[in-house]
């Protein structure tokens, strides 16, 4: 038996009176709830502190014989950021019963706190009961509040000795902003394909990793250690897949990282902006963009949901139809989407199937409960499980929890989502929106949206700027504002004026108008070739993932054919490589939408950065200086072949990329190999080129392009090696520069190298896409960038505005120059960047 003591004088209660519907139905845990008198926190038992909200509102303990007892001060008190809080001691530390844990501004919490009731649970309920509460009464510091006791003493020995850890690794999760739904995802997918039960650790809790919602909960951010642990010795393999699961996340891009200009960078602000003024409203900024028109506002209907279930076999057949429609749909959308938002679909199915969250609904619907109401209980808990880490990032995530919570529940009640009225050139006003609301409204008319709640990392902040919709969040209270009001939409300085004068209507609309004329002359410009005004020919390319339907993007954007086709993606994700057929298929469908156009397919680019379940690899204690890119084909020639004859089917022919070369011998080993395979086909030798992307390629330029056809450098990696900073740490990502005077020299060694043989020379990495890059690269002796395709006219414009003397003058400068600063310096004061 084991007593847990009250942390503060107050009035205990039972957790039913919370006015919190997670707690009040114990959905995280049975307890007792206390309304606070006095300012301090002190530990209800003897334990470890294994877990401190990042907002400090929260604190969690193990006793010794394993009982989890959370203390979360308050209702909602996460949105405080920490205001009114003072921890006193850290993670980890061995504390005793009545010990002080932290202090709160009891004040504060009462003016700004929806409630100061407190909860005081046991987390782990499988393994612990309640016998004994004190309820309903005055309770002093260290007063008994409840009594627990383990449930089945020896079976939960037995269970404790069958868990005890046999196998572990940890690893460091790279990914800027760890696991969120993505990776979590990703990682979840991958681990239901293992036979045995696993388990990570991390920031003293720990999950399945089976279920994304589980792995979201750890509160996990970018730069923290996990550990996978499995409990038989024959788990080793199935850890070592998870972590290299973990590894590869530093390959994702972050959230939001499809927003408009990706490669350009902003600096961050010196100051805070100065206060709005009357009328105008600042907020976040989700997706950039100017824009003025009409309030359409969007008030979402209240999905009301019975309690009483007809039967636990009804309900659980009615949420699995309601849940099968739901996938069905959501695949639908994600076979003919685009990339961007077929990641956020591919995270909204892996949640769909949680096992976490369907067990939770599942159990209420064995207690009585309906289909609806359970479905909404397990949405909730997940919710406050993501509340409860402090990360606002993850936090962010509710809406995707609440938008299938939505999408399951008007399948329940044969209804669908209301679509409102929304006039052309509107701006939707709304408090919050969820990624199927924006997909299921008719977008195309909207120039803006302006949501009273909701964070700039959200996956529909994502998708409007994917779909260049102007956006700002967290504005605050829109109520005021009348359907059809006027409105002027600044999402380059984060502010929505609501009451505009005459005069400042007037002036955005002569600004959105200069700014429409100068991307229509822009985007018809771009439909012829590119050249400088000096007259030399740019070709400016498309970086592509073999989505044909960015494909088609681009071409409207006006991409004169595809620098870089990434075939990894076709890759990864599956249980078996892509056949000849299946891979030929996938080229030829990119190659049909070019036509014409020059296509440039990059060979296999994987290796223990890029791991796949079907090629083992041994184990890589730096998987950036290991089996990567040609030397992973080289290491698997059977797979090389497979693609190489698959790239010789596509008509018309392709131009071949290798990856990561360093040196000769390995180009020509594939030449050889490629040669003898087009023979073979009967078919003529297709180009083939080189990628530059380390300093020892960049150096031996000459010799490589004496065998290659052409040169294309990959100015991520080259960045990254070059400086010797990881591009996936969180801590040095934003110091790794493509433009730093280093990375500029082994550039313009490249194009010297190149030069001698009368090779072609393009960027196909991250630098191409930086218009302060672009004359930089140009002067070096570049001829060819291949980019992002949102930024291809607005590239041409500037290519056409440059004359070629004037580019090598400022890259010789910049050539003698410290620092990647020192370089966008210059570029700023010699050349402002803008067409």
């Amino acid at each position: 038996m084991l007593t847990i003591h009250a942390p503060f004088a107050g009035w205990s209660s039972a957790l039913a009176e919370i006015p919190d519907e997670v707690f009040a139905r114990a959905m995280l845990g049975d307890g007792a709830a206390i309304d606070p008198t006095s300012h301090e926190l002190c530990a209800p038992c003897d334990g470890e502190v294994i877990s401190i909200a990042a907002t400090f509102h929260a604190i969690a303990l193990r006793s010794a014989d394993g009982a989890e007892i959370l203390i979360h001060v308050g209702i909602d008190t996460v949105a405080l950021g920490g205001q009114g809080f003072m921890v006193l001691v850290r993670k980890g530390d061995r504390v005793r019963a009545g010990d002080a844990l932290l202090r709160f501004d009891l004040d504060q919490l009462a003016r700004k706190a929806r409630s100061l009731i407190t909860p005081v649970i046991v987390t782990n309920p499988e393994r612990f009961r309640i016998v004994k509460a004190n309820l309903d009464r005055r309770v002093a510091v260290g007063d008994v509040l409840f009594e627990i006791e383990a449930i089945g003493a020896e079976t939960a020995v037995h269970d404790q000795r069958a868990r005890e850890v046999r196998v572990s690794e940890a690893v460091v999760v790279e990914h800027a902003h760890g696991l969120h739904a993505r990776p979590a995802a990703l990682i979840a997918r991958a681990a239901k394909t293992l036979d045995y039960d696993l388990e990570v650790r991390a920031r003293g809790r720990s999950a399945n990793p089976k279920s994304a919602v589980a792995l979201m909960s750890l509160g996990v951010r970018g730069g923290d250690e996990i550990v996978i642990a499995g409990f038989d010795a024959a788990a080793a393999s199935g850890v070592a897949e998870i972590a290299r699961v973990v590894r590869a996340l530093a390959n994702l891009p972050a959230p939001g990282a499809g927003a408009p200009a990706p490669a350009e960078r902003r600096p961050a602000p010196s100051a805070p902006p100065p206060p709005a003024a009357p009328g105008h409203l600042r907020g976040v900024i989700a997706s950039r963009g100017y824009v003025q028109g009409p309030a359409a506002r969007y008030e979402i209907d209240e999905l009301s949901v019975s309690e009483a279930g007809a039967g636990a076999e009804t309900e659980s057949a009615a949420l699995d139809g309601a849940l099968a429609a739901v996938r069905a749909s959501l695949e639908q959308r994600a076979r003919t989407a685009p990339a961007a938002l077929g990641e956020i679909l591919d995270a909204h199915l892996e949640l769909l199937v949680d096992p976490m969250l369907l067990e939770t609904a599942r159990t209420a619907i064995r207690a009585g409960k309906s289909a609806g109401f359970a479905w909404r209980a397990g949405i909730e808990a997940a919710i406050q499980r993501l509340n409860e880490t402090g990360d606002a990032r993850l936090m962010e995530r509710a809406g995707d929890f609440y938008d299938l919570e939505r999408q399951v529940l008007h399948r329940l009640n044969g209804s669908r989502e209301q679509q409102g009225s929304i006039a052309d050139g509107s701006i939707l006003v709304a408090r919050d929106l969820t990624p199927s609301q924006l997909i299921d409204m008719d977008a195309a008319r909207l120039v803006g949206i302006a949501l009273m709640a909701g964070g700039p990392t959200s996956h529909v902040a994502i998708l409007a700027a994917t779909l260049g919709i102007p956006m700002l969040v967290s504005l605050g209270d829109l109520h005021t504002i009348p359907d059809g009001a006027r409105l002027i939409l600044d999402a380059e300085t984060g502010e929505l004026n609501a009451i505009p004068t005459e005069t400042e209507y007037g002036a955005a609309h002569a600004r959105i108008a200069q700014g429409r004329e100068r991307r229509a002359r822009e985007l018809e410009a771009a439909k012829q070739d590119c050249h400088l005004g000096s007259g030399e020919r740019i070709e400016l390319f498309a970086n592509l993932t073999g989505n044909v339907a960015d494909t088609r993007q681009a071409v409207e954007q006006g991409a004169e054919g595809c620098g870089l086709l990434r075939t990894e993606f076709l890759f990864l994700d599956r249980a078996t490589a892509p056949d000849q057929a299946e891979q030929s298929r996938s080229y030829q469908q990119v190659a049909d939408v070019l036509g014409a156009r020059p296509l440039v397919i990059r060979t296999l680019d994987v290796g223990g950065d890029k791991p796949i379940d079907y090629l083992p690899m041994p184990p890589e204690e730096n998987p950036a200086l290991g089996l990567r890119g040609i030397r992973t084909s080289l290491f698997r020639p059977d797979l090389l072949d497979v693609q190489l004859r698959a790239l010789l089917a596509v008509r018309p022919a392709v131009r071949i990329l290798l990856p990561m070369i360093t040196d000769v011998t390995e180009f020509e080993l594939v030449r050889r190999r490629l040669d003898e395979l087009r023979r073979e086909a009967g078919v003529p030798m297709p180009q083939l080129g080189a990628m530059i992307e380390t300093p020892a390629a960049a150096m031996l330029a000459d010799q490589i392009a004496r065998v290659a056809d052409f040169l294309s450098i990959g100015t991520n990696d080259l960045a990254q090696y070059s400086l010797a900073m990881d591009r996936g740490h969180p801590a040095l990502a934003d110091r790794i520069d493509g433009v730093h005077p280093a990375v500029l020299r082994l550039i313009e060694a490249t194009t010297r190298g190149a030069a001698r043989h009368g090779r072609t020379v393009a960027v196909c990495g991250g630098l191409a896409s930086d218009p302060q890059a672009v004359p930089l690269l140009l002067g070096l002796g570049v001829s060819e960038l291949s980019v992002v395709p949102g930024v291809i006219p607005r590239l041409k414009a500037l290519v056409h505005s440059l004359r070629l003397e004037q580019c090598r003058e400022l890259a010789a400068r910049a050539l003698e120059l410290s620092t990647a600063a020192e370089v966008r310096d210059l570029v700023s004061k010699g050349f402002t960047g803008r067409p």
